[in-house]
């Protein structure tokens, strides 16, 4: 196996325990009065991203010359998604859930930026295909990942302003 398909798969595998918890901590907040909103917009991020890998996995040449500071500075992000989810708590949920009864976070880098995750997950989408030279999986699947995220801010936003 190469090396631009056991990252690709260790991706897979991350994500996949990342809708592990988001499922439990969905079920949680679900539980305890939460509510979901922009659920019409969810199935394009599942597909999105599936494709993404799927499109990796295809496309990278086993033989692919790794651009090693692309690749560290997505290890980078990686240690920014830990610290989005951690900030979060419980909290953290690959849904739109709403609790009304709880404050927004303003822990870690939510402290700087509204939605630090879709920053991250933006770079991610552009920087580790770009890590084993395949900038069309880039280029294409950044402007996809664009468009879904700007209808879901907008929902988001919605639907937590009087939270604000």
């Amino acid at each position: 196996m190469s090396l631009p398909q056991i990252v690709v798969l260790l991706v897979a595998v991350q994500r996949l325990a990342e809708l592990i918890v988001a499922r439990r901590n969905t079920a949680r907040l679900l539980a305890a009065g939460g509510y979901e909103v922009g659920a019409a917009h969810y199935p394009f991020f599942v597909l999105l991203h599936g494709t993404w890998l799927i499109a990796m996995l295809l496309s990278i040449p086993p033989g692919a010359p790794v651009h090693w500071p692309l690749l560290g500075l997505y290890a980078i992000l990686q240690l920014g998604r830990i610290w989005v989810v951690t900030s979060l708590e419980g909290r953290w949920t690959t849904r739109i859930i709403v609790c009304p009864d709880k404050p927004l976070s303003r822990r870690g880098p939510y402290r700087y930026l509204r939605h630090p995750n879709y920053v991250i997950v933006a770079g991610e989408i552009a920087i580790l295909p770009l890590a084993f030279g395949a900038w069309q999986i880039a280029a294409g699947f950044s402007a996809l990942n664009l468009a879904v995220l700007a209808w879901r801010v907008r929902v988001e936003d919605r639907a937590l302003g009087s939270l604000r």
